[in-house]
């Protein structure tokens, strides 16, 4: 009897003995084989013929890995189409021309269906594979191939054995959950172990949340590692104990009614293990209502209107952002979303304005948009007859698959209208669903206004109004633990507000919601043009908003509030100005390849954005490093998640604010506050995030690079610490050098990546600089940083002013002489004298390290000794920045082409703009902020080549 899948099965070993005959390595081959059958088994080495029996997504990878390993998938048995439509474990075999076999059943009271086992036996398999499996498969063909069947189960067996096993993990209030591969049994699921692997359930995880970050992408690996196990002969096969073991069955929809008499711990975790399917159930006002989207509420209760619930001690909230249940410990939990008897399901906050819609009249246009709308629908529901305004989406038949194709469809077909997978979920009936889009068509169906709960201070002759929540997915939100932390004013070391200290859920969410927002959302469909648009009506608001920015700033980080008006904010501003004009001017090349003619080729190459980038910032300049970095990423089309210096978070979290007055698209912006050894490390070793963008210490930026390189390889951009020199030659205009070498060091409290931080000064003129610099020093005034008359203000935070104490007293120890300062002042808050050392020889402490504070290091050189200073000045391992002065201007070309510095100053410092590239050499880091190469750090360059 003549075979498909043996037919099948020659044909690939005779293609792959063509591929080895191309090869040198087909002599050696020949010499080892000498039959059609001893090279199939050296083309195969342990590699096994598998039988793929199961279904869904999960199948479909699976069957996919198994390929691209080597193994051979003889055959693929998985269910009947549903509604004309193959599963994609069929859709994938179909289309690589594996066997595929639909059968609704294999048994029949028990019994084997011999035509179901024919074909099966008839595909030769060594192993069955069952990676998702909803079918009851008789013994004989579990136990029938070489190795026997292998199984995933989504529980750590022996624990939850049983069809809802990861459901009941929540419901128990596990704190691991995990998957087993395991020898099949005639118990199904009391089979030896192959392997297992585990995760941390996390407070508010669900059954979806669990499949996506662990059950479904390392399920995966581990189904092909035990296959590959098993070809290799190590596959272990460790007895199940029944110790610890539970079964528990499918929920029936009358068996989830919530018991009210528990904590809230409990009452979430029988909410969110009963999530989608069957639904933990309440009744309210007479009807049954079911509650979706679970959170443990661990801030303080906020305001909302009482809702009685049957059963229930004490009444529900219906607040701003959902519904809040009371367990019987007197703590709360949130839900999200609540769905009526009949279907509807609606925003728990929404449960008192839930009355039915009123019906509008269309437009003709309107009623265009209506027909293609229902054309649509029939298409997706072919086994309904019409669709009627009474036609249930879901009822019909519709699946989670078909609302992405609703909403792609209605996208292509209705001029580009864009619609939410949650507006199918919102509105499941035709007439309903109508209305929805008639109302987003109109722009009344605009999402909430931003929900923001401020802190707010009268200062400054104004009402400053500072977010201090995460910014996740286009909403301020608690950290998922509810973890908050002090941020503190340097001027009298006084609390400003709480602020959320977001964990590393808080961070998985923000770069899901940024990874959504590149690959689904409308930023990475818009053009650049309106990308601009955008990024423009951003500085503007930022501008508008100045003021306010610039008094935060001070508050939060002491920034005297001259200065942050005039760079802090002004620079913002000007920043995203400036790359909101590159937008649309981000260009590939065409290149002459050699082949170009005669064969009538052409390459050319295209500018792409990366995707989810993150960028971590320092506190000096919070706004203005958040502008430097974000600008360019946004520009080149990505999204991002920043996190902000734990000790200056407020004006990160404004613009945040001011993102979304801008129109940004939610997911496009995340800001997480919070520490860099959770949330910084978190980021750096994140799979998802394809660059990262750093300012800080060469420390902590080793330990970035490091852990960027050993998760994914993300590209990676820094700007590190500085020893920046400031060479002075006696040639040089005094004045302008005094005063120009005093900003160069005390500018912005000296908390300056590029200040001076070592001043070579040519001895003939030495002693009168060190004169004339205290007496300018002495007319500093130090005080209040929103005093319009203060020139130094408090240093950032007291920990910093500590070790800027310290660095004073190991120059003393050292024998460096202490001109002037070097102590805190003594009134509330950070503050520090501006301090001068002289004498300091190559060696000391003071000449190597960096202050980052208001501390001026002056050696002298000998007169004339221009490469002997050079060679000083360049015996470092920084290279951020440097600057000379001097009127030779061959003097000064000569020492700027030989400093190993990534910006040089001559007779100016501190002159940055925001279209010249700012970055370092050596442990200064590498990569550019600010001008057209910034964008490049944004940027990923593809090469297509194409023959017409």
């Amino acid at each position: 009897m003549h075979n498909p899948a043996s037919s099948l099965l020659h044909l690939v070993t005779l293609f792959t003995i063509l591929t080895i005959v191309t090869s040198t390595r087909y002599l050696k081959l020949c010499e080892k084989t000498s039959s059609w059958e001893n090279l199939q088994k050296v083309c195969f080495k342990n590699k096994l013929k598998v039988a793929l029996i199961g279904q869904s997504l999960f199948g479909q990878e699976v069957y996919s890995h198994l390929c691209k390993e080597g193994h051979r998938v003889v055959g693929v048995f998985t269910v009947p189409d549903k509604d004309g439509k193959a599963d994609p474990l069929a859709l994938a075999a179909e289309k690589n021309g594996t066997p595929v076999f639909k059968f609704p059943r294999w048994r029949v009271k028990g019994k084997t269906i011999k035509e179901v086992a024919e074909a099966y036996r008839s595909v030769g398999a060594e192993l069955n594979v069952l990676p998702f499996c909803t079918q009851f498969i008789p013994m004989d063909v579990i136990d029938g191939p070489k190795h026997g069947s292998i199984i995933y189960h989504p529980s750590i067996l022996p624990r939850h054995r049983g069809a809802s096993a990861i459901n009941w993990t929540l419901i128990m209030g596990d704190k691991k959950a995990g998957f087993s591969v395991f020898w099949a049994d005639d118990g199904l699921d009391t089979g030896p172990i192959l392997l297992q692997r585990s995760c941390d359930v996390e407070p508010n995880d669900t059954v979806d949340a669990l499949y996506n970050r662990f059950l479904f992408p390392e399920g995966i690996k581990a189904m092909v590692e035990a296959v590959q196990l098993i070809a290799d002969g190590k596959a272990p096969r460790i007895p199940q104990s029944e110790e610890g073991a539970t079964y528990e069955g499918i929920q029936k929809k009358e068996n989830a009614k919530i018991s009210w008499n528990q904590s809230a711990e409990a009452l979430h975790n029988w909410i969110r293990g009963h999530d989608k399917v069957p639904g933990a159930w309440a009744e309210i006002n007479g009807q049954v209502v079911t509650f979706y989207g679970s959170s443990l509420l661990n801030s303080s209760v906020p305001p909302g209107e009482p809702l009685e619930i049957k059963g229930a001690e004490k009444p529900g909230l219906v607040t701003k952002n959902g519904l809040v249940l009371f367990g019987n410990d007197g703590k709360a939990l949130m839900v999200r979303n609540l769905q009526f008897e009949d279907g509807k399901m609606i925003p728990a906050s929404q449960y008192f304005s839930s009355g039915e819609m009123s019906m509008v009249e269309l437009t003709a246009e309107e009623v265009k948009v209506a027909e293609t709308i229902k054309v649509i629908w029939a298409g997706i529901l072919s086994n309904v007859p019409a669709i009627e305004d009474s036609t249930d989406f879901f009822k019909s038949g519709a699946s989670s698959m078909d609302v992405a194709r609703l909403v792609e469809e209605i996208r292509q077909k209705c001029g580009g209208l864009q619609l939410q997978n949650e507006d199918v979920y919102m509105a499941t009936k035709f007439e309903d669903f109508i209305q929805k889009v008639v109302r987003k068509l109109r722009g009344e169906d605009q999402e909430a206004e931003l929900v923001v709960d401020y802190v707010s201070k009268e200062i400054n002759d104004m009402t400053v109004k500072m977010p201090y929540q995460c910014f996740i997915n286009g909403q301020f939100t608690d950290a998922e633990d509810g973890q908050t932390y002090d941020t503190i004013n340097p001027t009298d070391g006084s609390t400003i507000c709480k602020v959320s200290y977001a964990s590393l859920v808080d961070v998985d969410k923000a770069v899901a919601a940024a990874k959504d927002a590149f690959e689904n959302g409308e930023w990475g469909r818009m053009n650049a043009r309106d990308r601009g648009r955008l990024m423009y009506r951003l500085a503007d608001l930022m501008e508008e908003k100045q003021e306010e920015l610039a008094t935060i700033e001070a508050l939060d980080s002491g920034a005297v509030y001259t200065l942050a008006l005039k760079t802090h904010i002004g620079m913002s501003v000007q920043t995203f100005r400036y790359f909101a004009g590159w937008c649309d001017k981000i260009q590939g090349s065409t290149i002459p390849i050699n082949q170009a003619r005669p064969n009538r080729n052409l390459t050319f190459t295209k500018k792409e954005p990366l995707g989810v980038c993150a960028i971590i910032i320092p506190w000096n300049y919070p706004l203005m490093m958040l502008a430097w970095k974000s600008a360019a990423c946004l520009a080149a089309g990505n999204t991002l998640v920043l996190k902000p210096a734990q000790v200056t978070p407020l004006t990160a979290l404004k613009f945040a604010e001011l993102s979304v007055k801008a129109g940004f698209p939610k997911g496009v912006i995340n800001i997480i506050p919070g520490s860099g050894g959770v949330v910084g490390q978190h980021l750096s070793e994140h799979p998802d995030i394809r660059k990262l963008g750093f300012t800080g210490s060469t420390l902590i930026g080793k330990q970035i690079m490091k852990s960027c390189a050993m998760s994914n390889l993300k590209k990676v951009s820094l700007e590190l610490g500085g020893k920046s020199p400031l060479i002075i030659f006696s040639d040089c205009e005094l004045d302008k050098a005094v005063r120009m070498g005093m900003g160069a060091v005390f500018f912005n409290k000296g908390e300056n990546c590029i200040a001076a931080g070592r001043l070579f000064v040519e001895e003939s003129i030495h002693d009168e600089f060190v004169t004339r610099m205290v007496e300018e020093i002495k007319k500093m005034k130090i005080g209040d940083p929103l005093d319009r008359s203060t020139d130094h203000g408090p240093q950032n935070h007291k920990a910093h002013l500590e070790k800027l104490l310290q660095y004073c007293e190991a120059g003393v120890k050292e024998g460096a002489t202490l001109v002037y300062g070097g102590r805190q002042v003594q009134r509330p808050g950070f503050f520090m004298e501006p301090t001068v050392f002289t004498d300091v020889e190559d060696h000391m402490y003071l000449a190597k390290e960096e202050s980052f504070g208001p501390i001026m290091v002056i050696s002298k050189f000998q007169n004339g000794d221009v490469d002997g200073v050079l060679q000083r000045a360049n015996n470092t391992e920084y290279g951020l920045a440097s600057g000379v002065f001097t009127r030779d201007i061959n003097k000064a070309m000569y020492v700027s082409e030989k400093l190993e510095a990534g910006t040089v100053f001559i007779n100016t410092y501190n002159k940055t703009d925001v279209a010249a590239p700012f970055g370092g050499f050596k442990q200064s880091g590498f990569g550019k902020d600010l001008g057209e190469e910034a964008l490049n750090e944004y940027l990923k360059t593809k090469t297509v080549t194409l023959e017409y």
